[in-house]
């Protein structure tokens, strides 16, 4: 059978059967996620026809307005993944608080970490948007409730990571910690079908993705850092392409296939979040496992991502990440510079 006509439940089925302890809950909750995200994709390619675009009026626990789309998808992933009967708990991007799982319905040992639509402020101008995932086992033990403690891991402890990206095409991107895989929904199956196996970013690359119009409120190692793609003192021996789309998971998504370095430092501009902006847990975590699984690299400046001890739901933090090469040479500049 070639690539293209395998689902991405026959490669779920294949890789369970690989693992003799495998006891089919965690392909149940990859199984759901997919459906969730068929859900919201539908929403997503007739936004502009229905009354989901704008925002509600309401702010999220970010202090960002909420957009209607965010809050659908949220609600469908919530719905759907309550029902997966392999989670205890859930925490979303858009919620304050845990989510544990209901006594209604059957439970799990994983929890899910997820934010329902990355890149929403692109929703009313037609943009690539998506929805960005992390799985992990629980520690405490199952007889007892779960705690947040449960849920503040070290991202090298997911047991699983990916994306949905919502474009010209549907797309699943997911790691397991054996390899990354793509996948494209076919709109007239409703499959996805293995399009990307077995994805590596190149070692290095010739494109840098980072919004170029905080530089006065960067530090000096940052606009170092930066400095260094934008000349021709480089290893390129001349400037990096500049590709921003202002969406993380459309950015990540280009600089996965492509190479190069994606960047979020820290700016000052806004007191409010000293740290950086991305989300640790539901953002900057799960990216970082599916770039170290395809052979790249992703850290804060200084410090692995994976590595980070999250003491916060919704902890944020800087993020370098991309081809191996283009990152340490980020992490060089910031050590040098201190």
């Amino acid at each position: 059978m070639s690539r293209g006509q395998i689902t991405v439940t026959e490669h779920m089925l294949y890789h369970q059967k690989r693992r003799p302890e495998a006891t089919g809950r965690f392909t149940r909750i990859l199984y759901d996620l997919i459906l969730a995200a068929k859900i919201v994709s539908r929403e997503v390619n007739k936004a502009g026809l229905v009354d989901v675009l704008g925002f509600t009026g309401d702010i999220n626990v970010q202090g960002e307005k909420v957009k209607k789309l965010d809050e659908y998808a949220n609600r469908i992933f919530l719905h759907r993944m309550e029902r997966s009967g392999a989670l205890c708990a859930m925490a979303s991007e858009e919620v304050e608080d845990m989510i544990p799982i209901s006594n209604e319905f059957e439970h799990g040992d994983y929890i899910l970490i997820f934010d329902p639509l990355d890149g929403s402020s692109n929703i009313d101008v037609n943009v690539n948007i998506g929805t960005i995932f992390s799985i992990l086992r629980r520690k405490s033990p199952s007889d007892t409730p779960v705690t947040l403690k449960d849920m503040l891991q070290k991202g090298a402890e997911q047991v699983g990571a990916g994306y949905f990206l919502y474009g010209t095409s549907t797309m699943l991107v997911y790691t397991t910690g054996q390899g990354v895989h793509g996948f494209t929904m076919d709109p007239s199956v409703g499959e996805f079908l293995l399009s990307h196996p077995d994805i590596r970013i190149p070692q290095a690359g010739k494109i840098f993705s980072v919004n170029s119009g905080n530089w006065e409120y960067w530090d000096e190692a940052t606009r170092q850092a930066v400095s260094y793609f934008t000349s021709k003192d480089n290893s390129l021996g001349r400037p990096y392409s500049m590709r921003y789309i202002g969406s993380l998971v459309a950015d990540f998504h280009r600089t996965l296939l492509y190479g190069g370095i994606f960047m979020y430092p820290v700016d000052y501009k806004d007191p409010r979040i000293p740290k950086g902006k991305l989300r640790y847990l539901c953002e900057a975590s799960p990216l970082a496992f599916v770039a170290e699984q395809a052979g790249g690299l992703a850290t804060d400046g200084q410090r692995r991502i994976l590595d980070i001890q999250p003491e916060s739901l919704h902890e944020r933090v800087p993020l370098f990440i991309g081809s191996e090469y283009d990152v340490r040479k980020v992490s060089d500049i910031y050590r040098e510079i201190g």
